[in-house]
């Protein structure tokens, strides 16, 4: 069952600890790449606090975003900032977004997302949570995907195995960290491949932000598509 509540305080921790970080950079380093193809720290920043605002919608009943375009030009306008204002503004966007969350509701309720995604509304705090932390090691500042709690990778990794599940292109798979299981992939008659690794290192593959060199698969490990 999910706590929203609890997952609302793992987002308010895990801000903390981005806000923390980022003000300890300077002007400089936030126009330097960040480990996302063709993004400054800068982008990743501008796109934490849009994605805060784009939930507000969700759970307010509106658009996440008015369109693709807009949303890509919301971060390439935020991406330059200097360092104060990136930092006023992650406050003050997380802040809305904890409003939000606040404000009783029907919690078992849908809500839609981007490109006709659906979820309950009890999950988004936890999409909020996989945001702040996969992008607080996006930044590449010295914190890395060990250092995410492990609560955190356990579920990422169930709910990234989930949306890969029943994908045609990826191969019937077993995921395990050596204590835990999940199983993603598309149905087939075909043996499964078995994939072991430490938290992180699934995490990584899964999310994309590893090559899945650190696992151990018994078979070929598949090919995943982006998320």
């Amino acid at each position: 069952m999910i706590d929203h509540a609890h997952d609302l305080a793992c987002v308010r921790d895990a801000t903390e600890r981005l806000l923390t970080a980022v003000a300890k950079l300077d002007n400089a380093s936030l126009a330097e790449p960040s480990r996302l193809p063709g993004w400054t720290r800068g982008h990743v920043l501008a796109h934490l606090a849009r994605n805060a605002d784009a939930l507000v919608n969700v759970l307010e009943g509106r658009p996440m975003y008015p369109s693709a375009e807009a949303r890509d030009a919301d971060i390439e306008q935020g991406a330059p900032r200097p360092l104060d204002v990136q930092l006023a503004d992650l406050r003050e966007s997380a802040a809305r977004f904890q409003a939000a969350e606040d404000a009783p509701a029907d919690w078992a309720r849908t809500v839609e997302l981007r490109n006709g995604v659906t979820d309950s509304a009890a999950r988004v705090p936890f999409r909020r949570w996989a945001e702040v932390e996969l992008h607080h090691v996006d930044l590449g500042i010295g914190y890395e995907l060990e250092d995410l709690p492990a609560e955190f990778l356990e579920r990422e990794t169930g709910f990234l195995a989930q949306r890969f599940t029943g994908h045609p292109d990826v191969a019937p798979t077993r995921i395990t960290d050596g204590t835990r299981e999940w199983t993603t992939g598309r149905q087939a008659d075909e043996p499964e491949v078995v994939v072991s690794g430490t938290a992180a290192e699934l995490v990584g593959w899964l999310a994309g932000r590893r090559d899945g060199s650190g696992l151990t698969a018994e078979g070929a490990l598949p090919a995943l598509p982006p998320l």
